[in-house]
This record gives structure tokens, C-alpha cells and sequence, in this order.
């Protein structure tokens, strides 16, 4: 990776890591064409161990290591990060106030706001 250490993306409860290698190389690529650091305030979540984790039924996007939510700053970084994430083909894309879930989920392409 060119961007990202692998514990950028270790559980914030636990310590534990199981990102998905291509998930991450995929990230590495959209921080490079969007042209700014990417901060990551959740990346891999424990399935057991995480609080947000262990009360779902099943594991989330986070919990099986293609997951991870990108800091923003302001709207222009927010449109770049959604616009490309969109354009590399990205399947979930959430849209929050200070960050953007980017996954590589295998189910039906979507797009939320929190």
C-alpha cells in the first residue's frame, strides 16, 4: 500500500485485524486518484467484540474486513470520495456529516445518508 499501514485499520475495541487484501488495495487506489490523505476512524470491527458488531445477527461489511469509513472535511472531499468510490465501482457508500463507509459489499449496490 502506498497510503496506509495495515494498523490503520485494526478494531478500536480489540486491537484485532482482518482487513480483506484487495478491499485495501482498492482503498490505497481511491485516496490516489482523489489526491488527499484519507484518515480512517473505522476500519475492521471485531465480530465478537465490537459493540456495534456483536449486536447484529449477522456480520457487517466492517466485520468481514471490506469495509472501512474515510474522515471528511468538507463537502468537496465528501463529493470526490463518493464520485470516484461510484466511478471504481464501490457497492456501498454511506454519507455522513464527518465521514464516507466505502465497502466492497457482494450484494446489491447501494447508497445511504446517516
Amino acid at each position: 500500500m502506498r497510503y496506509f499501514i495495515l494498523s490503520d485499520f485494526d478494531c478500536s475495541v480489540t486491537g484485532n485485524n482482518e482487513m480483506d487484501v484487495e478491499f485495501l488495495a482498492r482503498l490505497d487506489s481511491l485516496r490516489h486518484v482523489c489526491g488527499f490523505p484519507f484518515y480512517i476512524p473505522s476500519g475492521y470491527r471485531d465480530p465478537v467484540g465490537h459493540p456495534i458488531e456483536a449486536r447484529k445477527p449477522k456480520a457487517g461489511t466492517h466485520a468481514q474486513g471490506i469495509a472501512a469509513d474515510v474522515k471528511v472535511n468538507n463537502g468537496a472531499e465528501r463529493y470526490k470520495i463518493v464520485s470516484e468510490a461510484m466511478k471504481m465501482g464501490f457497492k456501498g457508500i454511506g454519507v455522513a456529516k464527518t465521514f464516507v463507509h466505502v465497502d466492497d459489499r457482494k450484494t446489491t449496490p447501494v447508497v445511504w445518508s446517516y
